[in-house]
């Protein structure tokens, strides 16, 4: 909103203690005109805002909202009848001596007692002086809206003076039923927003006015319902800045939500292009196979019968056995010929085989080479265990040996000591008797050997 100052003028009659407004009508325009205060300090940081309270004015216009408030919830009643003409004199007066003469002039006017003394051309008069002096009034009706209505009616008329159709009018009339907050009445209002104001109570107050408009009329705190709904759930009327930095988070994630859908959505069209390319790929290449001729399938049998490519897979095979009409039983069988013949059949060496594409030849494959490897797992366990005995062995035959060889040296000894001490055991013809005693032993013991 731009740069304006606010005169609020308040009616402390005595009809204001009536109840017809929760709690009571002095209460509920309390409230209303907090809700206005905040409104036009927090729409522009030099707007200011003025209190009376019939002819007595209360505060200047001024940017101390503290000081406001104190004079608002200060207002005590009169037992006189207002008299708004000279109420609306004395704002006009304290709008012309405000201190920031920029920006325009309003005068926001409650009205909760009957104008029984105050005559139609007394208004008009007082409204064609209101725009002659280019101030603005909003007047809010609350109670007595039938002896009153009119007679508003024309003072706002005579404050927009001849406009054209169709052109923004600056003064308006807003009646408040009874049992409604006119708190939340002017909320969805022009009183608040100007009517075409770009601050966040604007958008606030038409959020209310799409989703709540009803909840107005019918009454009652339940208001606007879900009206701050844009906002995070946070009323703008009590903190804009939050309430607008909430908005634009959630249409940035709204926006992001957007892209990612339309993105996922891009993704699946391509998935299903892909497919349906596939399929019409493996169509046109059926109908292709099945249009050969006559004549043309001599001569590609003959060809595939000259041809190096290697068997069908045994998976194909036992397939094409179950389809001739063989059990399942017999199809498992000849897979098992099939593959007996394939490992009986030499491999061939020159390098360029390639392997199956056949996935499941792969998953047939995988067993054998699993027994292959515990084949050569229990080959690998028998030769460490011959090993094994034939060091074994080794080593008993050298123990026999040593054991042999001491022995033939104790029989030496005893042999030449039963010969007497006159025998020479160094003579040459006694070691050549003991030489020729050792050669007959080993054969006795190598033949032994054999025959074992």
């Amino acid at each position: 909103m731009p740069l304006e100052s606010c005169m609020i003028l308040l009616d402390n009659s005595e009809f204001m203690r009536n109840g017809d407004y929760v709690p009571t009508r002095l209460e509920a325009q309390q409230d209303a005109a907090n809700l206005l205060v905040g409104a036009k300090t927090q729409s522009h940081p030099e707007s200011t805002v003025g209190v009376t309270a019939g002819t007595d004015l209360l505060v200047s216009p001024t940017e101390d909202v503290g000081k406001i408030l104190n004079a608002l919830h200060g207002v005590a009643m009169k037992s006189a009848q207002p008299d708004i003409t000279a109420s609306v004199q004395v704002a006009s007066l304290a709008l012309k001596h405000r201190k920031n003469k920029n920006g325009s002039q309003r005068i926001v006017l409650f009205v909760g007692s009957p104008l029984v003394n105050v005559e139609n051309r007394a208004l008009a008069k007082a409204g064609r002086q209101l725009k002659k002096n280019n101030v603005a009034i909003d007047v809010v009706a609350m109670g007595e809206l039938e002896a009153n209505e009119d007679k508003l009616r024309e003072l706002v008329d005579a404050a927009n003076g001849r406009s054209e159709d169709g052109a923004e009018r600056t003064c308006h009339l807003v009646t408040i039923p009874a049992g409604v907050l006119p708190s939340d009445v002017l909320a969805s209002s022009p009183v608040v927003h100007g009517g075409t104001g770009g601050s966040a109570f604007a958008a606030s107050a038409a959020a209310a006015a799409a989703t709540g408009g009803a909840g107005a009329g019918a009454g009652g705190n339940d208001f606007g319902g879900n009206s701050f709904a844009e906002f995070g759930g946070v009323d703008p009327n009590m903190d804009p800045e939050l309430a607008m930095a909430l908005r634009v988070s959630m249409e940035e994630e709204r926006a992001r939500q957007e892209r990612l859908a339309a993105q996922q959505a891009a993704e699946a069209q391509a998935e299903n292009d892909g497919s349906n390319n596939a399929a019409e790929g493996g169509s046109g290449g059926g109908a292709g196979g099945s249009g050969e001729t006559p004549g043309t399938s001599g001569d590609a049998e003959m060809a595939d019968a000259g041809s190096n490519d290697p068997p069908p897979s045994n998976t194909a095979m036992a397939a094409a056995a179950m389809d001739m009409g063989l059990s399942e039983d017999d199809a498992l069988l000849q897979q098992a010929l099939a593959m007996s013949m394939n490992e009986n059949e030499p491999k061939k060496d020159d390098g360029d085989s390639k392997p199956s594409a056949d996935a499941a030849t792969g998953e047939e494959a995988a067993p054998m080479e699993a027994e292959a490897v515990e084949e050569d797992d229990d080959d690998d366990e028998a030769a460490m265990q011959m090993a094994l005995q034939m060091s074994m062995q080794q080593g008993e035959t050298k123990d026999d040996a040593a054991k042999s060889e001491e022995k033939d040296k104790n029989f030496e000894s005893e042999l030449l000591g039963s010969l007497g001490p006159g025998v020479d055991q160094n003579d040459p013809a006694v070691k050549a008797a003991l030489e020729n005693l050792k050669k007959d032993d080993g054969e006795d013991k190598g033949k032994d050997e054999d025959e074992k």
